[in-house]
């Protein structure tokens, strides 16, 4: 099974979207409840922020990783936001780590200094990643948000960039 990483592209944004719809679908990576479309997706890939994709043999997107602003804040202007999300046929099979991989030295290279996120504190799979990667689990914000009408529990993660810092 080889996959590769690369740099995500305007063309890219359908199969984008439909892996982060599977991710609103399945409950286990965003609060987010209304599927996202290619177009809303595309305005993502406006080259501020770092975001790659993972490709199979065939060229087909089977994972991606994105990132966003932290905060409107000039002081904030190096830390960033991020997500990876996985196709439901590729999890547990290497494209996390694929993506993380690839969207550790994109940041580094475009200047961010660090990374910060907020999993579900169940996810497992998602928080066993980022501590491979180098993230430290801050601490756990409790009742962040509803989903479905359940409050949910998130765990907040940082890295800096590079780890060294």
């Amino acid at each position: 099974m080889t996959l590769t990483s690369r740099a995500a592209v305007p063309d890219d944004a359908p199969a984008i979207a439909a892996i982060y719809n599977q991710g609103i679908e399945d409950r286990v990576g965003t609060f987010e409840t209304e599927p996202r479309s290619p177009e809303a997706v595309a305005a993502w890939l406006d080259g501020r922020h770092p975001i790659v994709v993972v490709v199979d043999a065939a060229g087909a997107i089977v994972a991606f990783g994105a990132t966003y602003p932290y905060s409107a804040r000039a002081c904030y202007a190096g830390i960033a936001e991020g997500s990876v999300y996985v196709d439901r046929a590729w999890r547990r099979k290497g494209a996390g780590s694929v993506v993380m991989q690839a969207l550790m030295p994109a940041l580094e290279q475009a200047g961010f200094w660090k990374l910060t996120s907020r999993v579900f504190v169940e996810n497992a799979a998602s928080r066993a990643l980022l501590q491979r990667f180098g993230f430290r689990e801050v601490g756990v914000l409790q009742n962040h948000a509803k989903l479905d009408g359940v409050w949910r529990d998130v765990v907040l993660v940082e890295r800096l960039i590079p780890r060294t810092l």
